[in-house]
């Protein structure tokens, strides 16, 4: 959802749209959940260097730690304000869900 500069993308699941799978570990499910968000930013003309802001929502939590190579390899020097939840999600497959909110830097 694109309101002005701004740009919501939410609900953000592993799910590999291109081959219609879903991977197991939590890992690979965080590496296509930043695929997917970069590609929802850049149809909004945003990129993750203008995220100001990350939810990240997992069942497990204690699962979390072993995310972080893959957020440091995407968001390099952004800091967005984060925060994580633990919560059930809609599948009981899918191990992390990650919702951003972007400012797109300019006019």
């Amino acid at each position: 959802m694109v309101d002005g500069r701004w740009v919501f993308v939410s609900g953000t699941t592993g799910f590999d749209y291109a081959t219609m799978t879903l991977a197991s570990s939590v890992v690979e499910q965080t590496e296509q959940c930043f695929k997917n968000i970069e590609a929802a930013l850049a149809e909004a003309g945003a990129t993750l260097a203008d995220v100001v802001r990350v939810h990240y929502i997992l069942p497990d939590p204690s699962e979390f730690e072993a995310c972080w190579p893959v957020l440091n390899r995407y968001f390099g020097e952004v800091r967005p304000a984060a925060t994580m939840f633990s919560a059930n999600l809609l599948d009981s497959r899918m191990r992390i869900e990650i919702e951003v909110t972007a400012l797109k830097r300019g006019s």
